[in-house]
């Protein structure tokens, strides 16, 4: 038996369905995993930040020079 006869064939609209359904899937994975990660946003950047907080002097703060370099740094 070939390959081509082991799949079973299927009209457009089931093709469709089976598409939806993947993508919604899909939105749904990304969409908990966004607002999972989102929650720990804080700390994560913060622990990013920690090595270059280790080596400024005491008391000083983070200099951006463009608006969105911010955006890098939470």
């Amino acid at each position: 038996m070939s390959q081509s006869e082991t799949f079973q064939k299927q009209a457009l609209t089931e093709h469709l369905t089976d598409l939806r359904r993947a993508l919604l899937r899909s939105l749904m994975a990304v969409g908990a995993c966004f607002v999972l990660t989102y929650s720990f946003s804080q700390p994560l950047g913060q622990w990013f930040v920690a090595p270059i907080f280790a080596v400024l002097p005491p008391d000083s703060t983070l200099i951006f020079i463009s608006y969105q370099e911010g955006f890098f740094f939470i």
